[in-house]
């Protein structure tokens, strides 16, 4: 009797241990995302895993990802004004050295 109140005592230690690293909302969200689907996946467990990674991001990491795409997109039209303010320059060049080529 006392090996049976020991295993439901490990057992109730371990589900609040989940419950506090919060194991059992994410689980829960995931399959409640999991049975509001439309149409089921073909991989149930592929879906929980990509769903459990996503809901591994923290605000914190979110914001930075954000951040970064938004530096990223900046510095993509910097780089994009460059290359067309050199592609102006090098076809000036082209035709200055055309026209003295024929004058010569």
């Amino acid at each position: 009797m006392s090996y049976h109140r020991a295993s439901d005592t490990r057992r109730e230690q371990f589900r609040r241990y989940l419950e506090k690293a919060g194991v059992v909302d994410s689980l829960t969200r995931v399959l409640v995302a999991l049975y509001e689907q439309p149409e089921r996946p073909n991989n149930a467990l592929e879906f929980v895993k990509q769903h459990l990674d996503a809901a591994g991001l923290t605000l914190t990491d979110t914001e930075h990802l954000q951040q970064e795409v938004t530096d990223l997109r900046q510095r993509c039209a910097r780089l994009t004004e460059e290359n067309r303010d050199l592609k102006t320059r090098l076809q000036r060049y082209e035709l200055e050295s055309e026209g003295g080529a024929t004058a010569e």
